[in-house]
């Protein structure tokens, strides 16, 4: 049955264009359903399979404790297959057909205040190694809301600050162009100034902007460490990453007073009910201020 899969993965990344963390994703939670299937149903034959394993393998991811998240995203990966399947006449019946996706519950992200980014941003040293690098790093990841990924692949030739503009290749190889304020333009300035021409002597870098000591560039890791580094810094006690700087733009902005298809845009969501999540959070922070100074409460 993995040879099947492993055609599934080749459409995936030729034909479809997933990103390699996409094609990634499918194949892990493929691979795990198809091992649940030989391993504690004995099936090794695709026509054997009914709603009734598929059912059962999401039973046990949930006894797993898996998130909510990843059981959709497993369950999304299994009727996918099994279209596949079907429409490559492989089998004659798709057992996904007529199964409801799980529902997820809806958890709202970790959000930061604007003094809480403004605290981050503001212990960064850029007078040591590197800190011009950390600080033009998190500028760009709250002012333009990008992903981490985005801001790891941004090249030399994606900016465009003349026009207050970084282009960035999103999912799918989907290219938009999203501003950047003036604060995130200086940061990126004196970085390439006084610091990116001596790290891009020391290895090949393909051109991309942000690298490491080593002159390598950065991978969502090493992004993420240096986001850590920072917060525990400033004395932060919420959990981050550079999502929640993600999260944090698109609220703020929302909180401002954008329209929510500016922001679907500008964080470069195809679905807006993507983005319909920070609007929910605008809500709730105007029911949370309302309970917390309204004097009937």
């Amino acid at each position: 049955m993995k040879t099947f899969l492993e055609d599934y993965i080749t459409i995936l990344r030729v034909e479809k264009n997933l990103s390699p963390n996409s094609i990634e994703a499918y194949k892990r939670d493929l691979t795990r359903y198809i091992d649940f299937l030989q391993e504690e149903k004995d099936i090794n034959n695709l026509e054997e399979i009914s709603p009734k394993h598929i059912r059962g393998f999401i039973r046990v991811l949930n006894d797993a404790h898996l998130a909510p998240a990843s059981i959709t995203r497993s369950f999304s990966s299994i009727r996918s297959y099994h279209s596949f399947l079907s429409g490559e006449n492989l089998v004659q019946q798709n057992p996904s057909q007529l199964l409801d996706a799980p529902k997820p519950s809806r958890k709202l992200p970790v959000v930061l205040a604007v003094e809480e980014v403004n605290k981050i941003l503001g212990v960064i040293d850029t007078a040591k190694p590197l800190g011009r690098r950390d600080l033009a790093i998190l500028e760009v990841l709250y002012s333009a809301g990008v992903r981490v990924s985005e801001l790891c692949d941004l090249r030399m030739i994606d900016l465009v600050l003349d026009s207050d503009m970084i282009r960035v290749t999103g999912k799918g190889k989907k290219e938009r162009f999203a501003p950047i304020g003036p604060r995130a333009q200086e940061c990126i300035n004196n970085y390439l100034k006084f610091d990116r021409p001596t790290l891009s002597k020391k290895d090949k870098n393909l051109g991309k902007i942000f690298l490491s000591r080593n002159g390598r560039p950065l991978t969502r890791m090493t992004v993420n460490i240096i986001l850590k580094k920072w917060a525990q810094v400033s004395g932060l006690k919420k959990k981050v990453s550079p999502h929640t700087f993600r999260h944090s733009f698109a609220t703020h902005l929302l909180e401002g007073g954008a329209d929510l298809r500016v922001v679907q845009e500008m964080l470069g969501h195809v679905d807006i009910s993507t983005t319909q999540i920070y609007y929910d959070m605008d809500r709730e922070h105007l029911k949370e201020v309302h309970r917390s100074f309204h004097p009937r409460w």
